[in-house]
């Protein structure tokens, strides 16, 4: 397994769904369509992984570049994280991870093109870095495709003192030979 040859920087995965035709077709809708109110329902879904968290828990929704925020007008990993913040009374800061280059959509491309695009992409921010030390990290996106995301966010945590960074998503795309 590639896993364990090369394990990942975060902690696990917690996927409200296993991304299917149907839980794309949410996640599209929230991000495409600016059907906002589908962020509740994806939090809803994603709300059981946090019940039981540590007091020194936090949520870091993953960022985008600030040009792809202008032009969607809003970040869906933020409306999903802010929805599970309040339904859970887990703070959540959106100032200690930047993306401070834009990357193409990743879509279209292989895991490995994608460790490429998104390397150096991600800078922790000084502002509230000091939130992140000896806490335990929900790391909040929409969908989870190959972990190269996920991974540059969550070494970015770890480097700055995280004890845990668990990814905390609506979808995750499973290998072939996991699904049923």
């Amino acid at each position: 397994m590639s896993c364990l040859r090369d394990p990942p920087s975060h902690d696990g995965v917690r996927a409200a769904v296993a991304y299917s035709e149907q839980s794309a077709a949410l996640a599209i809708r929230l991000k495409y369509g600016s059907r906002l109110g589908v962020a509740e329902l994806m939090a809803r879904h994603m709300q059981r992984f946090v019940r039981s968290c540590p007091d020194s828990t936090i949520i870091v929704p993953v960022p985008l570049h600030r040009t792809r925020l202008w032009s969607r007008g809003f970040n869906q990993s933020v409306l999903i994280g802010r929805c599970l913040s309040l339904a859970q009374d887990i703070p959540m800061y959106t100032d200690i991870i930047s993306r401070k280059r834009a990357t193409p959509p990743l879509r279209a491309m292989s895991a490995k093109e994608r460790r490429k695009t998104v390397k150096g992409a991600f800078v922790l921010s000084t502002r509230n870095q000091h939130h992140v030390a000896n806490n335990t990290i929900f790391l909040v996106d929409d969908v989870y495709t190959s972990g190269a995301t996920a991974n540059a966010c969550a070494a970015l945590l770890k480097s700055a003192g995280a004890r845990q960074v668990v990814v905390l998503c609506w979808a995750r795309v499973l290998p072939k030979s996991d699904q049923i």
